[in-house]
């Protein structure tokens, strides 16, 4: 629920500042769309490229609600991003720019679904903040370790995210001289993927 609501937040932030840039709202949406069925899309066909289980198992359970490999959804999206784009004239540097604030958005409202699914675990922790899973749905889903202090890697990197969002979003409206920054195209883009490997560099990884 969490993950649809993020995107239905991202998309409505992407037209939202698209009207701000000039930019065609409606084909914004629509390239929104398209890009999440394309990346739904390619996970699962990557999935079934480089695991031999999953192609054995197509129509198991576990198959059919394993999200797939992310770098085939990164793929399909980029392509039908770059087709839709010349197809309808977006412009893509702008038109990054205006995505680049919204998917920081969506994406952290979705990490929070990761907390309240226990899936993308953080390491051992000992903190006084550290979290303990103990329902069993969880661990037949996702594998999280039960009973076991973790890092809170979930709500670190979406608590990253909203304040990439937060950065990027004063970035698109601050003024620059007697222009706003965003009329440097890829400027906010390039912001958004230091951020984002930044937060994801320190997330943590999951226990073995």
């Amino acid at each position: 629920m969490l993950v649809a609501l993020g995107f239905l937040a991202a998309v409505w932030m992407a037209t939202r500042l698209a009207r701000g840039a000039g930019i065609d709202a409606e084909a914004v949406a629509n390239l929104g769309i398209y890009c999440a069925l394309a990346a739904m899309a390619g996970a699962k066909l990557m999935m079934f490229a480089v695991d031999a289980e999953a192609r054995r198992e197509i129509f198991s359970w576990s198959t059919l609600q394993a999200g797939g490999v992310f770098y085939g959804g990164l793929l399909a999206a980029l392509a039908v991003s770059w087709w839709y784009m010349r197809k309808t004239g977006l412009p893509p540097m702008a038109t990054a720019d205006v995505f680049a604030p919204a998917i920081a958005l969506g994406h952290g409202i979705g990490r929070l679904g990761c907390f309240a699914a226990g899936c993308c675990w953080g390491l051992r922790c000992d903190r006084p903040w550290a979290v303990t899973f103990r329902d069993p749905v969880a661990n037949a889903i996702t594998g999280v370790p039960l009973n076991v202090p973790l890092h809170p890697t979930q709500l670190y990197e979406s608590f990253a995210l909203f304040l990439i969002f937060g950065i990027l979003y004063w970035r698109i409206h601050k003024p620059h001289g007697k222009a706003r920054s965003s009329a440097v195209p890829g400027a906010v883009r390039r912001g958004a993927l230091r951020g984002g490997v930044l937060s994801r560099s320190c997330a943590g990884q999951p226990v073995a």
